[in-house]
């Protein structure tokens, strides 16, 4: 057998282990609650409640991990899903990261160098956050300032734009369709962009491999008839 296909089986293997053990963990706190306070769930609410939760969060789960996985690389997909924050942090850790070694996407190197950005980004948050839960009450005056309230609503928009910006620049002519389509959708449906926004993934990412595969036809027609 290949022996990159033997590590990628290992791989999953503990993956689906862990991803096992980490909804283990989520789903035992509430029973423990449950137990320790002698109070039952309500059944026909528990089920209305994971029927619309499921409605709600699955497509985008799915959606998540058929975008995010080919960039993150086996280990680093089930650590990022385990821990989340995948859009606000794992990925762009990871573009940063991957932009910096210059690793290029389904490599060994890649894989090394996502799953040690995915690691470290983890291990920064749950620091931060720890920071903060102890340092929450003396800060409070300060981060419910008026004045740094803007700043809090665009700090996600800035982080995207700066990453983004970096990739732009030297690939203009694959980014002008989803660019614009989703420039198109902010102006005339911001509510739907904003309410939608796994369906607003789903869409720049169709779009922009489509015209990506466009652009690539075009140039090897192009190399071809030279």
């Amino acid at each position: 057998m290949n022996p990159n296909q033997t590590y990628n089986n290992q791989l999953h293997k503990e993956g689906r282990l862990f991803v096992v053990m980490g909804l283990s963990v989520m789903i035992l706190v509430p029973v423990i609650i449950m137990i320790a306070s002698k109070t039952p769930p309500n059944i026909d609410q528990m089920v209305i409640g994971i029927g619309v939760l499921s409605l709600i969060y699955l497509p985008g789960g799915i959606v998540e991990v058929a975008t995010y996985s080919p960039m993150l690389g086996t280990t680093a997909t089930y650590l990022a899903f385990i821990t989340g924050n995948l859009a606000n942090l794992k990925i762009p850790c990871v573009m940063n990261a991957r932009s910096l070694a210059k690793t290029e996407i389904n490599t060994l190197e890649n894989e090394i160098v996502s799953t040690l950005s995915v690691v470290a980004s983890t291990l920064t948050t749950v620091g931060i956050m720890s920071m903060g839960i102890l340092l929450l009450i003396p800060l409070r005056p300060i981060l419910s300032s008026p004045v740094l309230q803007p700043a809090f609503n665009w700090v996600v928009s800035a982080l995207f734009g700066a990453l983004g910006y970096k990739y732009f620049k030297g690939n203009l002519s694959y980014v002008i369709a989803p660019l614009g389509l989703m420039v198109i959708l902010g102006f005339l449906a911001p509510k739907f962009v904003i309410g939608n926004l796994t369906i607003i993934i789903m869409i720049g990412a169709v779009v922009s491999v489509l015209f990506a595969k466009l652009i690539y036809d075009k140039k090897n027609k192009k190399e071809v008839s030279a």
